[in-house]
């Protein structure tokens, strides 16, 4: 017997010859990812126990987009490899590519724990934090990078983002630079630098990155878009248009793109237009809450609209965003018996805005012994407006940055027992917030006019006039009426005196309308081109900031010659910074209010100029407001029942220039005695309608 131990194996190695690893690291490194695929299941077949070829396969399928197929390859190379911080590394990106950030987390967490220095996996770590909105962890996570290797680009251009996020825009900047000097053709770090100092408001240097980033990539389709932002901020409606749709052309499915094309066509006044892309965005993204929101805006410039539409596409809105929602808050920390109640106030407006100067002679009258308000600004903006209302709140808290459920969570460890929306689906809303109910009582108010849709909101302040009880039922908010208005205007901080009524030396009668163009719909050129007929050689003055672009002139011209009325009698004009813009009423001898969407601030300015306003009343919330506006302000004679009447209440006006001519002399002391601008007295309507929400949860 032979004393030899059986030491026979097999001759198959254990793993991939060097021969094998260098034609698959060939493939790779040669960008013939298919081929390095299939190379590699051949190396899983062969070798099922050596991570190399699930590495490498998982790698290839990865880079052809198949993230889904990497999946278990990446997961078998990590469990055979468990100390190999790449293997841990690409199963996390891969993961986070799928969206699965949850999971990924701890594969990043783990190549780092084997590895420290692994540049990849910080950085990687990092955007997965700020995908998950916790950017503070984010940016350390960029910074770790950085002090391991100050000379990655991508690491500054991430960082960029995530100081971006966080409304740090100079120093974003800054970021994106720094970006660029190591990587020059990095077209993604010039765009987002583009849009960063749009942001700024550095509209011209913004255009000039955006420009340079599409050098480095003309088919860059995000800096196509963009570049359309920023033009659109200039004025540029019809450049901002071009390029959105150039945008769209080299990626279709670009959700934001659609919403910002959507904007531009709004403002073009093409509502269908609008629509149809507003509605492409959601087929991209159903749970893309800033297009819905736009959706509902824009549906309130259609008179065609039924509003019962309207309302189900609310509703459907409140649906979505509560459906995000993890954890909605039943328990509140408040005081129940509080000696001042806490208020919260979230806006993006507190500026020069319509809602800015409704809100600031009020903020200034309510009693601080009864009212304690906090503020939670969802924009970056200020101005001089902000300065002066910034003293009126205990707290400032900004919620640019934070996520829905951490902005929520911010405002419910303030204890607010009221929380106040004032921007409905305008811009800059964070009504998802609202969904997670930090507040016990939380309210609709000022800055929209119809419902929000959202349920978790309570109460919507309306008054006598503008809401009437048979529309209630379009509302998910319960409606609380304050017994005069619901809006109260703050006097303009400009000297500028009311005029002599300009008809008396021109010899004819100048009927103005000072709002967003988007409001004039075909019904209501219908109408104005019928009362210019009736009121011989009388003009029509319009000025919006649509009318900076030549193009709309020109179809706005066109419009008015559809009905016989031609360009003499058209006084088109543009934007003009606020003091200006007021001078321009001393050119107005009466304003009209467009249907169904009235004005609101620029009704209030028109009566303060001495210039009264014409409105038609309509049944809904929205078309009310100019009725709201002028019973309170005592103009009752000036609302009309139907277009008809709007003409010839339009025609008896113009008749009697002595009578406008006494109105006008007193209508500036008229209005500013009325509940419209007298700011004490809505204090107290609006503090005790707070004080009484307050004390019906209680009772309840």
């Amino acid at each position: 017997m032979s004393n030899k131990k059986n030491s026979a194996r097999s001759s198959k190695p254990k793993g991939p010859t060097p021969q094998e690893v260098n034609a698959l690291v060939a493939f790779l490194n040669a960008g013939r990812y298919a081929d390095a695929a299939a190379f590699a299941h051949a190396l899983t077949a062969g070798y099922p126990l050596h991570p190399l070829g699930w590495k490498a396969l998982g790698i290839a399928l990865k880079q052809m987009g198949r993230n889904s197929d990497a999946l278990e390859p990446m997961k078998k190379a990590a469990s055979l490899s468990p100390l190999d911080a790449d293997a841990h590394g690409n199963l996390g990106a891969t993961l986070h590519d799928l969206g699965k950030l949850a999971e990924a987390e701890p594969h990043y967490q783990r190549a780092l724990k084997i590895d420290p220095g692994n540049t990849a996996a910080h950085i990687n770590l990092g955007s997965l934090l700020q995908d998950r909105g916790r950017l503070t962890e984010a940016e350390t996570s960029f910074l770790r990078a950085l002090q391991i290797n100050p000379k990655l680009a991508e690491a500054h251009y991430n960082l960029g983002n995530t100081l971006r996020a966080q409304s740090r825009f100079d120093e974003a900047a800054s970021s994106y630079r720094k970006a660029l000097r190591i990587n020059p053709d990095h077209a993604q770090a010039q765009s987002n630098l583009g849009t960063t100092l749009n942001d700024l408001g550095r509209q011209d240097e913004a255009e000039a990155s955006l420009r340079s980033a599409l050098k480095i990539n003309p088919d860059h389709a995000e800096s196509h878009s963009n570049l359309g932002l920023t033009l659109m901020n200039m004025g540029h409606l019809d450049k901002a248009e071009a390029c959105f749709r150039r945008a769209i052309q080299i990626n279709p499915n670009l959700a934001e793109t659609h919403n910002n094309l959507g904007n531009i066509l709004q403002d073009l006044g093409r509502l269908e237009e609008a629509e149809t892309s507003y509605r492409r965005a959601l087929e991209i993204r159903p749970d893309f809450a800033k297009a819905r929101s736009n959706l509902l805006f824009l549906l309130n410039y259609a008179p065609a609209n039924d509003p019962q539409n309207s309302f189900a596409e609310a509703r459907q809105y409140g649906q979505i965003i509560a459906s995000q929602v993890t954890s909605r808050f039943a328990n509140w920390s408040c005081s129940s018996a509080p000696t001042r109640l806490r208020v919260g106030l979230v806006s993006g407006d507190f500026s020069n805005h319509p809602v800015g100067y409704f809100l600031e002679g009020i903020l200034a009258q309510l009693d601080t012994n009864s009212v304690e308000l906090f503020a939670y600004p969802t924009h970056h903006k200020t101005d001089e407006l902000t300065a002066r209302i910034k003293p009126y709140f205990s707290a400032w808290q900004p919620l640019s940055g934070l996520s829905d459920k951490d902005a929520a969570h911010l405002i419910h460890n303030d204890h607010i027992h009221v929380l106040i929306d004032l921007s409905g689906h305008t811009r800059y809303n964070r009504l998802p917030i609202f969904a997670w109910k930090p507040a016990p009582v939380q309210v609709s108010w000022l800055g929209y006019f119809a419902t929000t849709g959202v349920a978790e909101i309570d109460y919507l302040i309306a008054d006598p006039w503008t809401l009437p009880e048979s529309e209630e039922a379009r509302f998910t908010e319960k409606i609380w009426r304050l017994p005069e208005t619901r809006l109260c205007f703050t006097p303009p901080g400009i000297a500028l005196e009311v005029s002599p009524l300009p008809a008396l030396t021109n010899g004819y009668v100048t009927f103005g309308c000072f709002n967003n163009l988007t409001k004039m719909n075909d019904d209501v050129v219908a109408v104005w081109s019928h009362l210019l007929a009736s009121v011989p050689d009388s003009r029509l003055f319009l000025k919006s900031r649509q009318l900076d672009e030549t193009t709309v002139r020109q179809h706005t011209i066109e419009r008015f010659a559809g009905h016989g009325i031609n360009a003499g009698r058209l006084v088109l004009e543009g934007h003009e910074p606020r003091t200006t813009y007021m001078s321009a009423y001393h050119r107005v001898d009466i304003a009209l209010d467009p249907f169904p969407y009235p004005g609101g601030t620029t009704s209030v300015e028109s009566l303060w100029m001495g210039v009264p306003v014409l409105t038609l009343v309509g049944k809904d919330f929205l078309s009310r407001q100019g009725l709201g506006i002028l019973m309170n302000a005592g103009l009752t004679e000036w609302v009309a029942s139907d277009s008809d009447d709007y003409v010839a209440l339009a025609v008896t006006h113009a008749g009697d220039l002595h009578r406008l001519a006494q109105l006008r002399d007193g209508l500036r002391q008229q209005v500013t005695a009325s509940p419209i601008m007298d700011s004490k007295r809505f204090a107290y309507h609006f503090e005790t309608a707070l004080l009484d929400m307050w004390r019906n949860l209680a009772v309840a």
